[in-house]
């Protein structure tokens, strides 16, 4: 097999061939190769302890950093770049569910691959292009098959993440999980328990955004749900004809492939009980506890938790009722929510999405334009700012905030133009506690109630 290696993983192998040992690609790399994809790691094992790699390179003037040497693993660092260098090994029990209790090093290739997790995973290649290949792994590849290399049982006992990591590969590389696989995943799946939260999140993002994620959530959707019980509750729902959690994997099958988003549309009906769907809120306060479960970070989870919250949000095509919901939510949050919006209306079986579906551009092409036009939509646009307030003999403190709101809200709801003059002029209106409850002028002046405002638009 010919392949291109960069320039500092040929040199390891070859400075460590010329040293008398055995050394070769082995892993993800070697199976990118076999599928014609650029690897992103280059890992490479060796018939060498780590004393003698770390010697053989040091020797040399070499940087190498002993990061898992009691694991058989040193790091060269060569032509600018860092590569893991591992001592072919066998493997005690995984007493944590995650670590081998020890390791042995030992000096054959073959017991290196039979611990390692999938056949499209335990193939080596050397630097003449020889493949080593004792579990079919190269064919599994070609047939597009994740089996596990030995008892799969065996291997997701000793680590609950593989399970993860089968559904991963499953959707990410749009293969199939060979029978007996699938059924030791089933079975092994309350392993996941055991399993960090950190390392749940890195692949279910992974997996959620995967071209295959549909398959996958269609197919293994009890394995979601030893992490997150609160999604069996979906199926138990219909919505427009459609099984709830069927519904939900077309929402996410049709929304772009970013992990907050596929995320959002995952969690949106989550809550409520039995047949029952959960309200807006409910949902939103669901999913938040559940993201903490998987340590999801702040800023990530609360995106998430606010598209919850606007998901059914009424969007209309009128411009001052669009301001509002462009005003609570940055516009990166607006058009993301517009293409949740998207993709659950084309979640629906056919006939029932298409008017909507255009709409919904036209919403977008509205937002875009209230955008373009620098319209007023928070309190920084305002043509009067603090100082004014306090100008007008208002104290300065919280109230100032609450009348600069309330001005926003008139202007967003068209009852006022954006205007200094405007502004000043129904700044003595506001009600004002601190000034005796009432407007400087005695003529204080609620928000107008629903309906048509004085300047004949409706209020959102």
């Amino acid at each position: 097999m010919r392949f291109q290696l960069p320039a500092g993983a040929a040199y390891i192998l070859q400075t460590l061939e010329a040293a008398g040992w055995e050394a070769c690609l082995v892993g993800g790399c070697v199976r990118d190769l076999l599928r014609g994809t650029e690897p992103q790691d280059w890992d490479i094992c060796t018939s060498a302890s780590p004393e003698q790699t770390l010697s053989c390179f040091r020797t040399r003037g070499q940087r190498v950093l002993e990061t898992g040497i009691q694991h058989g693993t040193v790091t060269v660092f060569a032509e600018g770049e860092a590569f893991e260098v591992t001592t072919y090994r066998t493997e005690g029990p995984y007493s944590d569910s995650r670590h081998p209790d020890f390791v042995h090093f030992v000096p054959e290739l073959e017991l290196d691959l039979a611990r390692r997790d999938f056949t499209m995973n335990a193939i080596a290649i050397d630097l003449a292009g020889k493949l080593r290949d004792p579990f079919g792994g190269s064919e599994d590849i070609r047939r597009g098959v994740i089996r596990c290399a030995g008892d799969p049982e065996r291997r997701f006992r000793e680590d609950g993440l593989r399970i993860m990591r089968a559904l991963r590969f499953a959707a990410s590389l749009g293969y199939t999980i060979e029978e007996q696989t699938a059924k030791a995943l089933r079975s092994c799946r309350a392993m996941l328990k055991q399993v960090s939260a950190e390392r749940i999140n890195r692949e279910l993002c992974r997996l959620i955004t995967g071209p295959g994620a549909g398959a996958v959530l269609r197919e293994y959707p009890e394995v979601l749900w030893e992490f997150w019980p609160q999604l069996e509750t979906l199926r138990h729902r219909e919505r427009s004809g459609l099984n709830g959690w069927e519904r939900t994997v077309r929402a996410v099958e049709e929304v772009t492939i970013e992990a907050p988003l596929k995320l959002a549309a995952l969690l949106h009906d989550v809550g409520g009980s039995g047949c029952q769907s959960a309200a807006p809120e409910e949902s939103a306060g669901t999913a938040d506890v559940m993201l903490r479960s998987l340590r999801f970070g702040n800023a990530s989870r609360k995106r998430i938790v606010t598209l919850i919250e606007h998901y059914y949000a009424p969007l209309s095509l009128r411009e001052e009722e669009l301001r509002r919901p462009l005003s609570r939510l940055e516009p990166e949050a607006f058009y993301q929510l517009l293409e949740l919006r998207r993709a659950d209306i084309a979640a629906q079986p056919q006939g029932l999405s298409e008017a909507r579906l255009e709409e919904l551009e036209q919403i977008r092409s509205m937002a875009e334009r209230i955008i373009a036009e620098g319209q007023c939509l928070t309190l920084g646009d305002l043509e009067i700012n603090g100082r004014d307030v306090i100008a007008a003999g208002i104290p300065s403190g919280p109230e100032v905030g609450r009348i600069l709101n309330a001005l926003l809200d008139r202007v967003l709801s068209g009852y006022v133009p954006n205007e200094r003059e405007a502004l000043l002029k129904m700044l003595p209106q506001i009600p004002c506690p601190a000034m005796g409850g009432e407007g400087r002028e005695g003529a204080a002046l609620a928000l107008p109630p629903r309906g048509l405002n004085p300047l004949g638009t409706r209020n959102f």
